[in-house]
């Protein structure tokens, strides 16, 4: 196999990680601490069954790691990659958005 194709297939699946707005989420929920699957729960609003299946999704792809404490599983994000990535789209989108709303042309 062409090394780029192998290439750009795990670009692609690295990406698709990105692409659920509940792990956008989650991963905006964890970018700044450790926090443990209940917390995640509450600032997030959905249940914990469907938390704890993007948070197994992003473990498994080494996105984050997890620990028990107690009774507790804590959950902190690994790949700083990820973490930038989601600051700059979000700052990019948010900047596009409130340009349109205004009527200004913003470029980056």
């Amino acid at each position: 196999m062409d090394e780029t194709i192998h290439v750009f297939e795990q670009v692609a699946q690295y990406f698709s990680l990105l692409a659920d707005p509940t792990r956008l989420r989650i991963l905006s929920c964890l970018c700044a601490e450790e926090r443990p699957v209940n917390e995640v729960v509450e600032r997030i609003g959905l249940t914990q069954a469907n938390i704890s299946r993007h948070l197994n999704i992003l473990y498994r792809a080494g996105v984050v790691e997890r620990r028990r404490e107690g009774t507790s599983v804590l959950y902190r994000v690994v790949d700083p990659n990820f973490v930038d990535i989601c600051r700059t789209v979000s700052v990019t989108v948010a900047s596009r958005d409130l340009g349109d709303e205004l009527g200004v042309a913003v470029t980056n």
